[in-house]
Protein backbone atom coordinates (compact mmCIF):
# COMPACT_ATOMS: atom_id res chain seq x y z
CA UNK A 1 0.00 0.00 0.00
CA UNK A 2 1.14 3.40 -1.03
CA UNK A 3 2.09 6.18 1.71
CA UNK A 4 -0.56 8.55 1.97
CA UNK A 5 1.37 12.08 0.88
CA UNK A 6 1.07 14.76 3.43
CA UNK A 7 -1.86 17.61 2.18
CA UNK A 8 -1.25 20.53 0.51
CA UNK A 9 -0.05 23.00 3.20
CA UNK A 10 1.14 20.32 5.85
CA UNK A 11 4.48 20.11 7.06
CA UNK A 12 5.63 17.03 6.28
CA UNK A 13 7.37 15.17 9.07
CA UNK A 14 11.38 16.77 9.74
CA UNK A 15 13.04 13.59 9.37
CA UNK A 16 12.16 13.20 5.63
CA UNK A 17 13.17 16.67 4.91
CA UNK A 18 16.44 16.01 6.40
CA UNK A 19 17.50 13.04 4.86
CA UNK A 20 16.06 14.22 1.47
CA UNK A 21 18.16 17.28 1.78
CA UNK A 22 21.34 15.17 3.35
CA UNK A 23 21.21 13.35 0.13
CA UNK A 24 20.45 16.23 -2.18
CA UNK A 25 23.95 18.01 -0.51
CA UNK A 26 25.89 15.07 -0.99
CA UNK A 27 24.81 14.85 -4.53
CA UNK A 28 26.04 18.83 -5.04
CA UNK A 29 22.91 20.25 -4.92
CA UNK A 30 24.30 22.91 -2.29
CA UNK A 31 22.17 25.66 -3.33
CA UNK A 32 18.73 23.71 -4.16
CA UNK A 33 19.77 22.47 -0.72
CA UNK A 34 19.94 25.73 0.77
CA UNK A 35 16.84 27.31 0.13
CA UNK A 36 14.60 24.17 1.14
CA UNK A 37 16.48 24.15 4.34
CA UNK A 38 15.69 27.70 4.66
CA UNK A 39 12.11 27.73 3.38
CA UNK A 40 11.12 24.26 5.83
CA UNK A 41 12.64 25.44 8.33
CA UNK A 42 10.76 28.80 8.12
CA UNK A 43 7.34 27.00 7.98
CA UNK A 44 7.90 24.98 10.96
CA UNK A 45 8.77 28.20 13.04
CA UNK A 46 5.91 30.19 11.38
CA UNK A 47 3.43 27.02 13.08
CA UNK A 48 5.56 27.53 16.30
CA UNK A 49 6.81 24.15 16.09
CA UNK A 50 10.47 25.29 16.60
CA UNK A 51 11.91 21.87 18.25
CA UNK A 52 11.80 20.69 14.69
CA UNK A 53 12.56 23.93 12.92
CA UNK A 54 15.92 23.76 15.09
CA UNK A 55 16.59 20.22 13.52
CA UNK A 56 16.31 20.97 10.31
CA UNK A 57 18.63 23.65 10.88
CA UNK A 58 21.12 22.21 12.69
CA UNK A 59 21.20 19.20 10.48
CA UNK A 60 21.43 21.56 7.50
CA UNK A 61 24.08 23.89 9.01
CA UNK A 62 26.38 20.83 9.65
CA UNK A 63 25.80 19.07 6.49
CA UNK A 64 27.05 22.60 4.42
CA UNK A 65 29.73 23.16 6.88
CA UNK A 66 30.95 19.30 6.35
CA UNK A 67 30.87 19.80 2.04
CA UNK A 68 32.93 23.29 2.96
CA UNK A 69 30.00 25.24 1.96
CA UNK A 70 31.20 27.60 4.74
CA UNK A 71 28.56 30.74 3.58
CA UNK A 72 25.58 28.53 2.97
CA UNK A 73 26.09 26.60 6.94
CA UNK A 74 27.19 29.76 8.33
CA UNK A 75 23.75 31.54 7.63
CA UNK A 76 21.81 27.76 8.53
CA UNK A 77 23.68 28.18 11.82
CA UNK A 78 22.70 31.89 12.27
CA UNK A 79 18.97 30.80 11.96
CA UNK A 80 19.48 28.11 13.94
CA UNK A 81 20.35 30.84 16.52
CA UNK A 82 17.39 33.29 15.61
CA UNK A 83 14.99 29.90 15.92
CA UNK A 84 16.41 29.29 19.72
CA UNK A 85 15.73 33.22 20.58
CA UNK A 86 12.56 32.96 19.12
CA UNK A 87 11.44 30.23 20.50
CA UNK A 88 13.06 31.21 23.67
CA UNK A 89 14.96 28.06 24.21
CA UNK A 90 17.15 28.75 27.52
CA UNK A 91 20.84 28.48 27.70
CA UNK A 92 21.59 24.94 29.00
CA UNK A 93 23.53 22.14 28.39
CA UNK A 94 21.14 20.70 25.93
CA UNK A 95 21.30 23.62 23.57
CA UNK A 96 24.81 24.18 24.26
CA UNK A 97 25.35 20.93 23.25
CA UNK A 98 23.56 21.67 20.09
CA UNK A 99 25.93 24.96 19.25
CA UNK A 100 28.86 22.97 20.43
CA UNK A 101 27.69 20.50 17.42
CA UNK A 102 27.84 22.87 14.81
CA UNK A 103 30.83 24.66 15.84
CA UNK A 104 32.85 21.99 15.25
CA UNK A 105 31.87 21.50 12.05
CA UNK A 106 33.39 24.68 10.97
CA UNK A 107 36.47 23.76 9.07
CA UNK A 108 39.44 24.16 10.18
CA UNK A 109 42.38 24.88 7.75
CA UNK A 110 46.16 25.81 8.69
CA UNK A 111 46.86 28.97 6.48
CA UNK A 112 50.39 29.35 4.57
CA UNK A 113 52.39 31.65 6.90
CA UNK A 114 55.28 32.24 4.37
CA UNK A 115 55.74 31.70 0.80
CA UNK A 116 58.17 29.06 -1.09
CA UNK A 117 59.46 30.06 -4.53
CA UNK A 118 57.34 27.96 -6.25
CA UNK A 119 54.12 28.62 -4.56
CA UNK A 120 51.18 29.24 -6.19
CA UNK A 121 50.05 32.88 -5.60
CA UNK A 122 46.63 32.60 -7.10
CA UNK A 123 45.91 29.24 -4.91
CA UNK A 124 46.98 31.42 -1.52
CA UNK A 125 44.96 34.31 -2.38
CA UNK A 126 42.35 31.86 -2.32
CA UNK A 127 43.64 30.40 0.71
CA UNK A 128 43.24 33.53 2.62
CA UNK A 129 40.01 34.66 0.99
CA UNK A 130 38.49 31.41 2.19
CA UNK A 131 40.40 31.89 5.93
CA UNK A 132 38.34 35.40 6.37
CA UNK A 133 35.22 33.51 5.08
CA UNK A 134 35.69 31.16 7.68
CA UNK A 135 36.42 33.53 11.04
CA UNK A 136 33.40 35.81 9.53
CA UNK A 137 30.98 32.99 9.20
CA UNK A 138 31.50 31.54 12.53
CA UNK A 139 32.31 35.08 13.89
CA UNK A 140 28.67 36.03 13.21
CA UNK A 141 27.38 32.46 14.48
CA UNK A 142 29.39 32.84 18.02
CA UNK A 143 28.19 36.22 18.66
CA UNK A 144 24.66 35.62 18.12
CA UNK A 145 25.11 32.66 20.22
CA UNK A 146 26.72 34.93 22.92
CA UNK A 147 23.61 36.95 22.43
CA UNK A 148 20.83 34.19 23.03
CA UNK A 149 23.16 32.74 25.78
CA UNK A 150 22.80 35.83 27.88
CA UNK A 151 19.23 36.45 26.98
CA UNK A 152 17.83 33.30 27.73
CA UNK A 153 19.50 32.13 31.26
CA UNK A 154 23.16 32.20 30.98
CA UNK A 155 25.37 34.92 32.31
CA UNK A 156 24.65 38.13 32.39
CA UNK A 157 27.57 39.26 29.30
CA UNK A 158 27.04 35.17 27.61
CA UNK A 159 28.40 32.04 28.00
CA UNK A 160 32.29 31.35 29.08
CA UNK A 161 32.54 28.46 26.68
CA UNK A 162 31.29 30.41 23.88
CA UNK A 163 33.93 33.27 24.52
CA UNK A 164 36.62 30.48 24.20
CA UNK A 165 35.09 28.75 20.98
CA UNK A 166 35.09 32.70 19.29
CA UNK A 167 38.75 33.44 20.69
CA UNK A 168 40.55 29.54 19.70
CA UNK A 169 38.57 30.06 15.84
CA UNK A 170 40.00 33.37 15.53
CA UNK A 171 43.36 32.76 16.47
CA UNK A 172 43.65 28.94 14.49
CA UNK A 173 42.06 30.16 11.38
CA UNK A 174 42.55 34.14 11.15
CA UNK A 175 45.53 34.97 7.82
CA UNK A 176 46.32 38.19 9.91
CA UNK A 177 45.85 37.35 13.45
CA UNK A 178 44.32 40.28 15.64
CA UNK A 179 45.40 39.30 19.13
CA UNK A 180 44.08 42.05 20.69
CA UNK A 181 40.56 41.36 19.25
CA UNK A 182 41.24 37.51 19.85
CA UNK A 183 41.84 38.58 23.92
CA UNK A 184 38.86 40.34 24.67
CA UNK A 185 36.91 36.86 24.31
CA UNK A 186 39.52 35.06 26.32
CA UNK A 187 39.36 37.15 29.16
CA UNK A 188 35.50 36.64 29.44
CA UNK A 189 36.05 32.74 28.51
CA UNK A 190 37.43 29.86 31.31
CA UNK A 191 40.24 28.44 29.42
CA UNK A 192 43.49 30.78 30.39
CA UNK A 193 45.75 28.30 29.88
CA UNK A 194 44.77 27.67 26.01
CA UNK A 195 45.10 31.73 26.31
CA UNK A 196 48.88 31.72 27.38
CA UNK A 197 49.77 28.74 24.84
CA UNK A 198 48.50 31.56 21.69
CA UNK A 199 50.19 34.69 23.29
CA UNK A 200 53.00 32.15 23.21
CA UNK A 201 52.28 31.12 19.60
CA UNK A 202 52.10 35.13 19.33
CA UNK A 203 55.13 35.51 20.26
CA UNK A 204 57.30 33.36 18.73
CA UNK A 205 56.00 35.41 15.12
CA UNK A 206 55.25 38.83 16.23
CA UNK A 207 57.49 41.78 15.15
CA UNK A 208 59.56 43.06 18.28
CA UNK A 209 57.97 45.52 20.11
CA UNK A 210 54.46 43.18 19.85
CA UNK A 211 55.38 40.90 22.39
CA UNK A 212 55.15 42.67 25.71
CA UNK A 213 51.88 44.97 24.15
CA UNK A 214 49.94 41.49 24.10
CA UNK A 215 51.15 39.70 27.42
CA UNK A 216 50.37 43.10 29.40
CA UNK A 217 46.90 44.21 27.55
CA UNK A 218 46.16 40.42 27.91
CA UNK A 219 46.81 40.97 31.74
CA UNK A 220 45.19 44.01 32.19
CA UNK A 221 42.28 42.95 30.25
CA UNK A 222 41.67 40.09 33.35
CA UNK A 223 42.51 43.09 36.18
CA UNK A 224 39.40 45.53 34.48
CA UNK A 225 37.44 42.39 35.22
CA UNK A 226 38.52 41.86 38.74
CA UNK A 227 39.80 38.39 37.91
CA UNK A 228 43.30 38.50 39.85
CA UNK A 229 43.86 34.68 39.60
CA UNK A 230 43.43 34.35 36.12
CA UNK A 231 45.17 37.51 35.34
CA UNK A 232 48.47 35.64 37.71
CA UNK A 233 47.81 32.48 36.04
CA UNK A 234 48.56 33.51 32.55
CA UNK A 235 51.46 35.16 33.77
CA UNK A 236 52.97 32.51 35.05
CA UNK A 237 51.86 29.90 32.57
CA UNK A 238 53.06 32.45 29.48
CA UNK A 239 56.66 32.24 31.57
CA UNK A 240 56.63 28.62 31.94
CA UNK A 241 55.61 27.74 28.38
CA UNK A 242 58.31 30.17 27.20
CA UNK A 243 61.19 28.65 29.54
CA UNK A 244 59.65 24.92 27.73
CA UNK A 245 60.87 26.54 24.59
CA UNK A 246 63.83 27.91 25.90
CA UNK A 247 62.43 31.61 25.44
CA UNK A 248 62.07 34.44 27.95
CA UNK A 249 59.55 37.18 29.08
CA UNK A 250 60.36 39.96 26.95
CA UNK A 251 62.82 42.51 28.80
CA UNK A 252 60.77 45.77 29.09
CA UNK A 253 59.88 48.80 31.33
CA UNK A 254 56.05 47.47 30.32
CA UNK A 255 56.50 43.82 31.42
CA UNK A 256 58.23 45.53 34.96
CA UNK A 257 54.66 47.97 35.22
CA UNK A 258 52.90 44.39 35.38
CA UNK A 259 54.69 42.66 37.75
CA UNK A 260 54.86 45.31 40.25
CA UNK A 261 51.23 45.98 39.42
CA UNK A 262 50.06 42.41 40.24
CA UNK A 263 51.94 42.93 43.68
CA UNK A 264 50.12 46.16 44.84
CA UNK A 265 46.81 45.28 43.76
CA UNK A 266 46.90 41.91 46.34
CA UNK A 267 47.09 44.74 48.91
CA UNK A 268 44.89 48.22 49.79
CA UNK A 269 48.03 50.21 48.16
CA UNK A 270 46.25 53.26 45.72
CA UNK A 271 49.18 55.69 46.09
CA UNK A 272 51.42 53.01 45.30
CA UNK A 273 49.05 52.36 42.20
CA UNK A 274 49.19 55.75 41.23
CA UNK A 275 52.62 56.06 41.37
CA UNK A 276 53.24 53.50 39.11
CA UNK A 277 51.27 54.47 36.91
CA UNK A 278 53.26 57.80 36.86
CA UNK A 279 56.29 56.60 36.60
CA UNK A 280 55.81 54.36 33.46
CA UNK A 281 53.55 56.44 31.86
CA UNK A 282 56.12 56.77 28.69
CA UNK A 283 55.93 52.82 28.12
CA UNK A 284 51.79 52.72 28.86
CA UNK A 285 51.03 55.40 26.38
CA UNK A 286 52.45 52.93 23.74
CA UNK A 287 48.96 51.67 23.58
CA UNK A 288 45.92 53.82 23.84
CA UNK A 289 43.69 51.44 25.57
CA UNK A 290 45.89 51.43 28.51
CA UNK A 291 44.83 54.15 30.01
CA UNK A 292 41.04 53.33 29.96
CA UNK A 293 41.91 49.62 31.51
CA UNK A 294 43.99 51.58 34.25
CA UNK A 295 41.19 53.70 35.06
CA UNK A 296 38.56 50.62 35.41
CA UNK A 297 41.23 48.62 37.30
CA UNK A 298 41.39 51.67 39.69
CA UNK A 299 37.59 51.72 39.90
CA UNK A 300 37.21 47.96 40.43
CA UNK A 301 40.38 47.41 43.17
CA UNK A 302 40.13 50.70 45.25
CA UNK A 303 36.59 52.46 44.41
CA UNK A 304 38.18 55.57 42.19
CA UNK A 305 35.22 56.76 40.56
CA UNK A 306 35.93 57.14 36.36
CA UNK A 307 35.21 60.15 34.61
CA UNK A 308 32.66 59.69 31.59
CA UNK A 309 34.54 60.08 27.74
CA UNK A 310 32.25 63.03 27.77
CA UNK A 311 33.62 64.56 31.50
CA UNK A 312 36.63 63.81 30.28
CA UNK A 313 36.29 65.84 26.84
CA UNK A 314 35.40 68.75 29.28
CA UNK A 315 37.00 68.73 32.05
CA UNK A 316 40.39 68.77 29.61
CA UNK A 317 38.94 72.50 27.54
CA UNK A 318 38.07 73.87 31.18
CA UNK A 319 41.72 73.26 32.18
CA UNK A 320 42.79 74.50 28.73
CA UNK A 321 40.71 77.83 29.45
CA UNK A 322 42.03 78.19 33.49
CA UNK A 323 38.34 77.02 34.68
CA UNK A 324 40.03 74.31 36.43
CA UNK A 325 42.40 74.25 39.34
Amino acid sequence: MARERPKRGTLPPPHETIERLEKSASDGDFYGAQQIYKSISARYASAERYGEALDILQSGASVQLKHGQVTCGAELAALFVETLTKGKFPCNEDTLDRVRTIYRQFPQIPVPQQLGVDDDMQKLSEALGAAKIRVEGCSSFLKAALKWSAEFGGPRNGCPELYDMLAEYICSESPDLDIAKASIYFVRGKNPAKFASELVNFIEKCYPGEDDLAIVRAVLLYLSLGNMRDANYLMDEVRKQLESKELELPDSDLIQFITYLLRTLERDALPLFRVLRQRYKSSLDRESSFKELLDKIAERFYGVQRRSPLQGMFGDIFQMMGGAD
